[in-house]
């Protein structure tokens, strides 16, 4: 199997689907799109890994990102009070030239996540940004959690805003320093970002604890009548799909080189895994789709 190689693969516009394992896109993307597809093994098994392993130099890209990750806030991965939870010293605008907050931008509040067609209007909205840029990238959060057809999203939504709670949190902590103040405050702040990766990490280690973490987003009457992993791949390929009628309807608008990828994959029990996480290289999880569409 090849290596995703996503930078020195030759595209003009990529569009990277969030968490899309290779099986469940093999099954459902000829309904959607024409091209060669290809199986690659990606260099990360989350959006933080992937981001600082594929993202290392200077990149003349034009970003849309549904993924609050990836973002223009000029916070290290390492530094994120939420979600992230990796020692990755990596700054996503030190190495990407032009990056647009649609997790910000294009968040809707009642599904919790940014929707398909919001990245679609981001890059609408933004033809200097792409025309002036070498390449353009779009990061679509579906099939990524939470599913849309639930309308209830739980998980993304504290991380969504936590991440700006921090943002904000950050520009008063710069006004107090310049003020003098905030010292217990800042000593405070110091241990619980000390303890929060470690209980992050040993949660991410426990097979019930991730189970947990999925089930938020699932209606207990069908974990009931057909349990979590049925019941997650169903709402997971219903997420894909409507990912992909935007994806379809936005390709037939580009003109040069078009790739859907993902960032990597998910899973749903393999090996005691469930959803993904930092630095676990399994099938499900490192196996992407690479679709070059005609």
């Amino acid at each position: 199997m090849e290596d995703q190689r996503f930078l020195e693969s030759e595209w003009d516009y990529c569009l990277v689907l969030d968490a899309c394992r290779y099986d469940v896109f093999e099954d459902v993307y000829d309904e959607y799109l024409d091209g060669d597809l290809e199986k690659r093994w990606s260099v990360g098994s989350s959006t933080p890994e992937w981001a600082y392993r594929t993202f290392t130099g200077d990149h003349d890209i034009a970003y849309f990102s549904g993924n609050p990750f990836i973002n223009d806030l000029g916070i290290p991965l390492n530094e994120l009070k939420w979600g992230a939870s990796c020692d990755y010293a990596w700054t996503a605008s030190e190495h990407i030239s032009d990056i647009h907050d649609v997790w910000k931008t294009g968040w809707d509040e009642d599904l919790g996540t940014v929707p398909p067609d919001g990245l679609a209007e981001a890059f609408h909205d933004n033809q200097a940004a792409v025309e002036a840029a070498d390449r353009t990238v779009l990061h679509y959060m579906q099939p990524h959690a939470p599913y849309l057809s639930r309308g209830k999203g739980q998980k993304l939504k504290q991380i969504q805003k936590g991440i700006k709670r921090q943002e904000e949190e950050s520009a008063d902590d710069d006004a107090a320093r310049d003020g003098g103040g905030g010292a217990d405050g800042g000593l405070l702040s110091s241990l619980s970002d000390s303890i929060r990766p470690k209980i992050e990490s040993r949660l991410d280690d426990n097979e019930f604890a991730q189970k947990a973490g999925l089930w938020l987003e699932l209606d207990p009457a069908d974990l009931v009548k057909d349990g979590t992993r049925v019941t997650a791949l169903r709402l997971y390929e219903e997420n894909l799909r409507i990912a992909l009628e935007s994806v379809a309807e936005l390709v037939e608008e580009l003109d040069g080189t078009v790739v859907v990828t993902a960032d990597h994959g998910e899973a749903f029990g393999e090996e005691g895994v469930w959803e993904h996480h930092i630095e676990t290289h399994i099938p499900p999880l490192m196996e992407v789709p690479w679709l070059e569409v005609e």
